[in-house]
């Protein structure tokens, strides 16, 4: 008995010591409290609606679209019709666009948003479609000079399951009712243009 109780004051002690050396110990950097005001300003910052959101209302509306794609640069490209709506999404934060045309002689629905980041400080574009089951994000900026969103990215190779190929978009504003879509892919050290979008505004 005598030497239960010895054990469990020396466990007792041994934890007291602990507490009291955690307490002295200097915090790590980042485990201070946070600040409450600092951080309803940074969520604030992040979710404000500015400048860059207004601009993307250029594309809310309803869309013809004359798409050409190219297998074979070599070859002429297949040609086809479709319709786009365009919608805001919270307040002119994003545009999300709902597509309806054709792939390869197939009927193709898909769905991308568009949108500002203000913690990365550029925008982004999104897709997935019914031809696929994965799904697209690029980063990229404006230029005002020239009316053109540039996009970076990677897709999935789907004659080479596990391998990338970098595509660059382009979105090029031509006035107040047209607007092309450009993709490239890069092949060796090349970008090679495989498909374009027209689009014309009802």
């Amino acid at each position: 008995m005598k030497h239960r109780i010895t054990v469990c004051l020396t466990i007792a002690l041994a934890l007291l010591g602990a507490n009291a050396a955690a307490k002295d110990k200097p915090k790590p950097a980042g485990a201070e409290a946070v600040d409450s005001k600092a951080m309803m300003e940074a969520f604030q910052r992040m979710g404000e609606v500015r400048a860059e959101h207004r601009q993307l209302g250029y594309f809310v509306g309803d869309w013809t679209t004359t798409t050409q794609m190219w297998m074979d640069p070599a070859a002429p490209p297949q040609t086809s019709t479709g319709k786009s709506h365009h919608e805001s999404l919270y307040g002119g934060r994003y545009v999300q666009m709902h597509f309806e045309g054709q792939m390869m002689g197939q009927p193709l629905s898909g769905q991308g948003v568009i949108g500002y980041d203000n913690l990365r400080g550029g925008y982004f574009n999104t897709w997935i479609d019914s031809a696929s089951t994965g799904f697209w994000l690029a980063h990229g900026t404006w230029n005002a000079d020239t009316k053109t969103y540039s996009f970076l990215g990677a897709m999935d190779d789907p004659m080479k399951p596990g391998s990338k190929i970098r595509v660059h978009e382009l979105i090029k504003i031509v006035d107040e009712t047209h607007y092309t879509f450009e993709w490239y892919e890069v092949r060796g050290l090349k970008e090679v243009k495989t498909m374009q979008i027209d689009y014309t505004k009802l």
